[in-house]
């Protein structure tokens, strides 16, 4: 009797502590299920990917620009996609959206090669509202849970400005197409340095970061990408510039880039315009003389332009067509000349070049 009087008195005071346990773990339990309903009522809204762990769609994010409301994670990782460019940082696709059936270009940063978050997200929120005729724009960013970075863009179908003229194609031969890449790469260009509150330094121009659409009108890409990666690619980046010639003899790393060296790296591409092709080549990059527009410079004074950039089709053509004679030209030469200047104070601004760009055409 005393023995079951004892645990009458233990259940009396174990069961209140009992009755506590078990609606604490009732609380836990509907805390958790009503935090995964608002959790997937923020996915639906589109914040974030649809990965099967909780924390996977913690780390998964889309962040979506003008021109890119429409898009969903499935829409981009879902998509049928062909190689169409590589570098040492990233992989570039040719992507249909199966939704939607347009054609988008998208731009694989290897994990590896992303900066530091804070600095890549604050970079995105100035690059993704940056519009323009001849910018590529940017219309999503694509973050995954192990790092992955997809931009998403516009495509372009003719490809880059060095396919063109690779190619040889016979637009490539004539002035008014010459002149009117040449405007529409400079234009590009001068929004980037003078329509927003701070100049964005491009830090990558060259022939094979300008795409071309179907009316041959120029669009200007990786702008800014030096800000999106990590020193060490970053660096790679700058060193493949230099290998190609479009690298200001001033930089040595390209946190020293600036709109002065933008400007040089121009003055390279409006002379492959010229050219109509790469003028940059292992034979010349092997001579003493590293810099192209140094070991063009006295072919200025000796008025053998049209020889040296093999124009004079380009000139008999065009003085044809009366587009142009061959002062223009000299003009043009000269004008990109001027740009590639060793001594950066001497080369033109922006709106110099737009004003001089523009005089030429008239």
């Amino acid at each position: 009797m005393e023995k079951h009087r004892k645990i009458q008195i233990v259940l009396g005071v174990i069961s209140p502590f009992l009755v506590l346990l078990l609606l604490y773990a009732m609380c836990c339990c509907f805390r958790r299920r009503f935090g995964w309903s608002r959790e997937r009522e923020s996915l639906e809204g589109g914040g974030f990917g649809c990965g099967e762990e909780e924390g996977e769609k913690e780390a998964e994010e889309l962040t979506r620009f003008a021109g890119g409301e429409h898009l969903t994670v499935h829409d981009i990782l879902d998509a049928p996609g062909e190689v169409v460019g590589k570098s040492s940082y990233a992989t570039l696709y040719r992507a249909s959206l199966q939704r939607s059936g347009s054609v988008v270009l998208l731009r694989f940063v290897r994990p590896a090669c992303v900066g530091r978050t804070q600095d890549v997200l604050l970079a995105v929120r100035k690059l993704g509202h940056v519009r323009h005729p001849n910018l590529v724009p940017m219309r999503a960013l694509y973050a995954g849970p192990r790092g992955e970075t997809l931009f998403v863009h516009p495509f372009y179908s003719v490809g880059t400005l060095s396919q063109f003229l690779r190619d040889g194609a016979a637009e490539s031969h004539r002035w008014e197409v010459i002149y009117k890449l040449s405007l529409g790469i400079v234009k590009g260009l001068h929004h980037l340095h003078t329509a927003l509150q701070r100049p964005i330094v491009h830090g990558n121009l060259k022939s094979n970061n300008i795409l071309l659409d179907a009316d041959l009108q120029p669009h200007l890409s990786d702008f800014g990408l030096h800000l999106l990666l990590n020193p060490a690619a970053v660096q790679e980046m700058l060193e493949a510039s230099a290998a190609r010639g479009y690298k200001a003899p001033e930089l040595i790393k390209m946190k020293d880039a600036s709109t002065q060296s933008d400007i040089y790296s121009l003055g390279v591409v409006l002379l492959e315009l010229l050219a109509r092709k790469e003028i940059m080549n292992n034979k010349f990059l092997h001579s003493q003389d590293l810099h192209l527009p140094t070991s063009l410079r006295n072919l200025v004074c000796e008025h053998k332009v049209p020889d040296a950039m093999n124009s004079a089709e380009l000139i008999n053509q065009s003085m044809k067509q009366n587009f142009t004679n061959e002062d223009s030209l000299q003009m043009f030469f000269q004008l990109a000349m001027a740009c590639c200047s060793p001594t950066p104070a001497l080369r033109p601004d922006i709106k110099c070049i737009v004003r001089r760009l523009e005089e030429i055409g008239q």
